[in-house]
């Protein structure tokens, strides 16, 4: 990759002239979603004009674009996953975290090693095959060793498959380092890409730095990141702001690296025990979210979008169906909690909405006609970056990842799967089976589902 010539800022100006512009109405409306249907690139102009939807009708028109627009590159595939909190020791002092420096109440935590095996050596157990590895902001030499080390003995001594990190701002040597160690997705947000909303909510702490964290994307890039996760705390200033500023964003890395956000999250901002925000400044409600999660698929068609347990359960089920493809299941917050429980784990860093398990969740999924995948396989064949982009314009993206996805739902319910869930992953796989075209891989599915089947029979006698 060639390291960008070009700093990249937002024009605020810019940004707050395509929200005031008046120009649209429904004709312009469906020409937008015409062009979102082929994923066509959206200029920023036309993003703002599905922004400023409000009507009932219109709105239902932006969710079936997303929804075709999702199944058309991913499927009905729907990506679960677990985050993996490290540490609650941090230096920042951001006003809307339970982890913040003057949150004298806290518990402070930080697992060690053997700990960190452990909570993943569980969530293996539980199912999982991939983790997110989240920690506070600790500066200087010792946070990165640590963090590479926790990547490192997660893949030595577990059979954890996929290990991503969600971390501070790194230089690009220590992005390397951090890379070489074997990190997959490397994900950091924003919060708010307005710079003075950012600072109020930043008083202390290298996190105050708005320019340093607005440019970390291009840091990991250069040091050879080829898939970066992004994202916003939507609640901290106007949504159409941050949704303009983001895709703003991910243009910028695709023209400079040829390829854009590998994710996007979306969370809105929760109560934390001990932080000094206790309600949202911008409210976003439950219909201004599905309308967010709705833009980002039609702007960004080939990007994961990821809705985590912050949200409730069944505002979670219906943005599956209208443009999420990954989400989280059965999230906890705190420090040591999958191992542990709440016993002995450190505080959390904000409060959850949506509590189901795994199995739950992977049930939900099959009850909404979707596809729970738990798949690895991208990333452990090299498919990332601009080859997962490529594979994904072509179509190829769907023809691997269905086959991977039902062998990964077949594992898991083979291994781990409650008898409601075998039941219901039985009937979804039997029924894509007519899908599979190479002979090989049919007979792999169909000796995966026998092997299920038995284990649903041993349940019931």
């Amino acid at each position: 990759m060639i390291p960008t010539k070009e700093v990249f800022a937002i024009d605020e100006s810019e940004i707050h002239a395509l929200i005031r512009d008046g120009r649209g109405g429904r004709h312009e409306l469906m020409r937008i979603l015409a062009r979102a249907r082929e994923a066509k690139r959206l200029t920023l102009s036309e993003i703002a004009a599905l922004l400023r939807v409000e009507a009932p009708q219109d709105l239902a028109a932006i969710f079936a674009a997303a929804r075709g627009v999702k199944e058309q590159v991913f499927g009905k595939r729907i990506v679960l996953f677990a985050p993996l909190y490290l540490s609650n020791r941090c230096a920042n002092n951001c006003l809307y975290c339970g982890f913040r420096r003057e949150n004298r109440e806290a518990h402070r935590r930080s697992l060690s090693i053997p700990d960190i095996l452990r909570e993943a050596a569980c969530l293996f157990e539980l199912g999982y095959r991939r983790v997110l590895l989240v920690a506070g902001e600790t500066p200087g030499e010792a946070s990165l060793a640590y963090l590479c080390r926790a990547v490192e003995a997660i893949y030595r001594e577990t059979p954890m498959p996929i290990v991503h990190v969600n971390a501070a701002p790194l230089s690009v040597e220590g992005f390397r380092r951090l890379k070489e160690a074997g990190a997959g997705v490397y994900q950091c947000f924003q919060e708010s890409y307005h710079g003075s909303t950012y600072r109020r909510m930043h008083p202390s702490g290298p996190k105050r730095d708005y320019t340093w964290r607005l440019s970390v994307m291009d840091r990991a890039m250069e040091a050879g990141f080829d898939d970066v996760g992004m994202g916003v705390l939507f609640g901290l200033y106007d949504y159409r702001f941050e949704v303009l500023s983001l895709i703003a964003h991910a243009r910028h890395l695709e023209q400079t690296y040829g390829v854009g956000p590998h994710t996007v999250s979306v969370p809105r901002l929760q109560p934390a025990p001990g932080a000094a925000l206790s309600e949202a400044p911008h409210p976003v409600s439950d219909e201004v979210f599905r309308k967010i999660v709705a833009v980002f698929r039609l702007a960004l068609p080939y990007t994961g979008v990821v809705v985590s347990t912050r949200e409730g359960a069944s505002l979670r089920d219906d943005v599956v169906r209208m443009g999420a493809s990954q989400i989280s299941a059965g999230s906890r917050t705190d420090i040591g909690g999958y191992a542990d429980g709440a016993a002995r784990a450190g505080t959390q860093q904000f409060s959850l909405s949506d509590s189901r398990s795994l199995d739950e969740m992977v049930h939900a999924v099959l009850d909404a006609g979707l596809l729970p995948s738990l798949c690895t396989a991208c990333y452990r064949t090299g498919r990332t970056g601009e080859h997962f982009r490529r594979a994904a314009e072509s179509g190829m993206l769907q023809e691997h990842c269905l086959v991977n996805a039902l062998l990964s739902l077949a594992e898991y319910l083979e291994r781990h799967g409650s008898a409601e869930s075998r039941a219901v992953g039985v009937q979804r796989i039997a029924a894509a089976l007519e899908n599979v075209s190479d002979e090989a891989l049919r007979r792999r599915l169909i000796d995966r589902l026998d092997r299920v089947r038995q284990g649903e029979a041993d349940l019931h006698q």
